[in-house]
């Protein structure tokens, strides 16, 4: 049962309350985003929740980058947080009510991690016109106090998948995606595009683990180390993963099978939690969800919040691929030409199918 509307207004009035102070608004524009501006807010007086995707903080991948600008900023201003975590299957109004918990404790700044919160940001913002809101991953909502932090996904598969065509052995590669949905699809759409354009004949095997509304496939190593078997079996030696902690699955079976695999998000090579299987990860796709949050947490404080979409491409720098391991430094050089010429706007890499 939805809570009291009454309740809603004390809770919004108590954390107004805390976000004020004596500083007069600032007004800038931010990279693909409009600022409200508004007072300065001592660090200490922040209150930031963070409410995660499915898997949550330890899923080597979309989350733990997110994880990792929450801890930056709070190591660097010393700020209250208070962490939640999404529950496999769970309804738009279980979403919701995670939201709400966190405003109507006093946490005037909150952030959902992934596009699955855009339904329930968008009726909560609404009724906490005081908070600041963001949402990773989602072009919406569009409200004032809702700021839309996106990337350029296509941009940085498109180098993994140059990478792929250059290093496989087979001429065939395979493309994991945790849930067939519009965002992950930027995924293998530029990651296909990468293949093709340094390989034009390379084989380009694609599996989704799950169909929504069913999500689990961004957290079911099982499901991905099948996946990632029937890849290897039909002749493919290298498979990027875009499936959250359903990638762990496939790093075990690439290393089993004498394969590769890509990782995705954060570099997980280097992530101690694969320590066992980082020997199989080539490169890895990096998104810098880190820096947006920690970037979106920063503005805050510094009475600069900005509504509306910020994109995180690869010439902002919100996009990379990493090198750790040493596996692609022969090709490092084939790799940079595409990607001077993705910054340059020469390669417009495409992102929906």
């Amino acid at each position: 049962m939805r809570r009291m509307r009454g309740l809603r207004l004390a809770a919004g009035l108590m954390a107004l309350g805390l976000t004020l102070a004596a500083c007069g608004s600032k007004n800038d524009t931010g990279s693909g985003g409009t600022t409200t501006g508004g007072s300065s807010a001592a660090a200490s007086s922040l209150k930031i929740g963070l409410a995660y995707d499915i898997g949550g903080r330890g899923d080597q991948s979309f989350n733990d980058s997110a994880a990792r600008g929450l801890d930056k900023a709070k190591s660097e201003f010393g700020i209250d947080i208070k962490e939640l975590e999404a529950a496999a299957g769970e309804t738009d109004a279980q979403k919701e009510d995670r939201l709400r918990q966190l405003a109507e404790g006093g946490y005037t700044t909150i952030i959902a991690v992934g596009f699955a919160y855009e339904t329930a940001i968008e009726k909560t913002a609404k009724d906490f016109p005081e908070v600041k809101f963001a949402i990773i991953d989602s072009a919406g909502p569009a409200a004032d106090n809702v700021a839309n932090l996106t990337f350029a996904e296509q941009e940085g598969s498109f180098l993994v998948g140059v990478a792929a065509a250059l290093k496989s052995k087979t001429g065939n590669v395979g493309f994991i995606g945790g849930v067939n949905v519009p965002l992950i699809q930027k995924f293998e759409v530029g990651f296909t595009a990468g293949v093709k354009a340094a390989k034009a004949d390379a084989t380009v095997q694609v599996k989704y683990l799950t169909q929504p509304p069913d999500f689990t496939g961004f957290n079911d190593p099982a499901k991905g180390e099948t996946a990632a078997k029937g890849m290897f079996d039909a002749g493919a030696d290298i498979v990027y993963a875009a499936a959250g902690g359903s990638g762990n699955g496939v790093f075990k079976t690439a290393k089993a099978n004498g394969k590769f695999g890509i990782g995705v998000d954060s570099d997980q090579y280097n992530l101690p939690a694969l320590a066992d299987v980082k020997d199989v990860i080539i490169t890895s796709m990096i998104k810098e969800v880190d820096v947006a949050v920690y970037d979106f947490i920063t503005s805050v404080k510094d009475g600069k919040f900005a509504k509306g979409e910020k994109v995180y491409d690869l010439k902002a720098g919100g996009i990379d691929y990493a090198t750790s391991g040493g596996k692609i430094d022969d090709i490092k050089t084939k790799i940079d030409e595409y990607k001077t010429k993705i910054t340059s706007g020469e390669i417009k890499v495409p992102s929906t199918k």
